[in-house]
């Protein structure tokens, strides 16, 4: 997948799809499963890292995950996360901090904000770093948005969104994440751009969806109401632990055909 095959898609009314991935064994299993996008998410924090949200996740952290996706990446597009902090300053600094994620093999990197963070985004397709934006819900302005809500209701906000959206991609991006949009407004913001747009809490209209893994997949306790479980694999790791502190206590394992004879 490159950037080209995502305007492709949208023009042909092909669904896309996104995982969250932080780690090389995780990536691997996604990405052979088809999954179209790996995003490398500042929920790491949240998820591996047990911050109490993305605002803690720094750059180092960033690259390390980054990395590590990328190595085991054979077909999905690799995104990665600018966290906060890191772009906030202007064009140079977003620059700077996305040729670091870029040089570990992300094949894009992905910022948070509409209309003021256009230059940065100019900027970075200027020197060929493919951007990918996202609106709605913005994780990194948790407080100045007074907690996770919705975003867009009502209908100054809904144009505020779309003046957002047609700003962002006049700078260039090569796709739009969606994150707690109503619905009706993720349908006109999609319907009004050329690029994906990718939703997450952001209705069935989007050009595509994204979810954090760990949470598509059963790993934890509480989920958003926007989620659905696709399995339990947090059941079946808690089972097979289970499965195998019995064995060894029991001493079945190891057995003959586990050990080595001299």
């Amino acid at each position: 997948m490159r950037v080209h095959h995502l305007v492709g898609a949208k023009q042909r009314g092909e669904k896309l799809t996104m995982l969250t991935a932080y780690d090389a064994v995780t990536a691997r299993i996604l990405d052979e499963a088809g999954t179209d996008m790996l995003l490398v998410g500042d929920s790491l924090g949240n998820v591996m890292l047990g911050y109490d949200s993305t605002m803690p996740v720094t750059l180092d952290e960033m690259v390390v995950a980054t990395r590590s996706v990328a190595r085991a990446t054979q077909r999905a597009l690799v995104v990665a996360d600018l966290p906060f902090g890191t772009y906030e300053a202007g064009p140079q600094q977003a620059l700077a901090s996305a040729v670091q994620l870029m040089r570990v093999g992300a094949n894009a990197v992905k910022l948070e904000g509409g209309r003021p963070r256009a230059e940065a985004v100019r900027a970075l397709t200027d020197a060929g770093i493919p951007v990918v934006g996202h609106l709605g819900f913005t994780p990194q302005s948790v407080n100045k948005l007074g907690g996770f809500r919705v975003q867009g209701r009502g209908e100054d906000a809904a144009e505020a969104m779309l003046a957002d959206a047609a700003a962002l991609v006049q700078a260039g991006v090569v796709a739009l994440v969606l994150e707690m949009v109503p619905e009706p407004l993720a349908a006109r913001v999609t319907e009004a751009v050329p690029v994906p747009t990718i939703g997450i809490g952001a209705g069935p209209q989007c050009d595509g969806q994204v979810l954090v893994w760990t949470d598509m997949a059963g790993m934890t306790q509480w989920q958003p109401r926007f989620v659905r479980r696709f399995g339990q694999v947090g059941a079946a790791l808690r089972q097979a632990v289970e499965d195998y502190n019995q064995a060894v206590r029991a001493g079945s394992f190891p057995g003959a055909a586990e050990s080595f004879a001299d």
